[in-house]
């Protein structure tokens, strides 16, 4: 079994040293019509390049593209879908993020690919490997309006339908790894049959490449044995939600690769090397996969930059560690 070192997703867009915050101001004079979209997308990959050297620089060993372009992880995917509009501002869980809320009024169509040009930028100039992340048709049918769909049930297919497209187009394009964000089924158990149905649909998009399931912002161990069942490949997991994970892992075991979220992207405070190290060390002997990932426990944004560059290194160094002892 392989330990490797990858992000969870997004990177801080704006830091504090020089040209850190040319991205906000770029932004900023787009909304104003004071620069074109030509010359914002020039700032975005710009942008994108730098923060794809600093997770290489950090020493990962899978690296994402920072979602730069996301304003959340919901308005970016539904502005390319027909049947929805996008509403005013929700608080995107427990986090001081708000995300534009999705409004269905017609049967849900795909229109255009969201992140594909994205994906193949940021792959072309990265040196590691790079994974796309997209966001799961769970959480985009539980954030929405639903004022069309007969039912819960409906909405959450048909969003399945057009992510399922989504990856089968990023599989086309040679994504081997493509990772699912769908954490609003930790907060509502009861609706894991749908969940699961959902699921299945893209994993018959996947092909031969690799798909992971990331959860987050809620506590996993209830729905851990369910989610070994899913037909994914690897299940990346918040540990910091779910303090006593590492028991139930060490006592059943997985079936399936994990994403350790064992770092905590959401506070400022890095983690004792020893204590992580001694929970991977109880972990991963009781691994049946071919790779274990640690990860932080979420996306990144949430931290200021040189902070996360900070738990990036020191992520690596813990993997270094356990490595000498295996």
């Amino acid at each position: 079994m392989e330990l490797l070192t990858a992000n969870s997703g997004s990177y801080p867009r704006i830091g504090d040293g020089p040209g850190q915050m040319r991205l906000r101001r770029a932004y900023q004079k787009w909304e104003r019509n004071q620069i074109s979209d030509e010359e914002l997308e020039e700032v975005y990959r710009d942008y994108t390049i730098k923060v794809i050297r600093e997770q290489e620089e950090a020493g990962l060993d899978i690296v994402t593209d920072g979602q730069l372009r996301w304003y959340d992880p919901l308005s970016h995917l539904v502005r390319n879908m027909g049947g929805c509009e996008v509403d005013g501002l929700l608080r995107y869980f427990d986090t001081n993020f708000y995300f534009r809320q999705p409004v269905v009024v017609d049967d849900l169509t795909w229109k255009n690919p969201a992140i594909r040009e994205e994906f193949l930028f940021a792959r072309d100039v990265a040196e590691k490997s790079l994974k796309p992340v997209i966001t799961g048709p769970y959480t985009l049918a539980n954030c929405s309006i639903n004022r069309h769909y007969d039912s819960f049930s409906e909405l959450t297919l048909d969003y399945a339908e057009i992510i399922a497209r989504e990856i089968s187009g990023l599989v086309e394009e040679g994504a081997e790894e493509i990772q699912v964000d769908d954490p609003a089924i930790l907060k509502n158990r009861e609706d894991f049959d749908i969940f699961s149905e959902a699921v299945e649909k893209l994993a018959e998009a996947k092909g031969g490449s690799r798909l992971d399931l990331y959860v987050y912002f809620g506590d996993s161990i209830p729905l851990y044995e369910k989610f070994q069942r899913l037909p994914v490949d690897l299940l990346g997991l918040d540990f910091t939600y779910s303090p006593k994970l590492p028991d139930l892992i060490e006592e059943e075991g997985s079936n399936k690769g994990l994403g350790l979220g064992l770092i905590d992207a959401r506070n400022t405070k890095m983690k004792n090397p020893e204590e992580i190290v001694s929970v991977l060390e109880r972990i991963l002997p009781n691994v049946d996969a071919d790779r274990v990932y640690l990860n932080p426990s979420c996306g990144m944004e949430f931290l200021p930059r040189k902070r996360a560059y900070e738990k990036l290194e020191n992520m690596v160094r813990m993997v270094e560690k356990v490595k000498e002892v295996r």
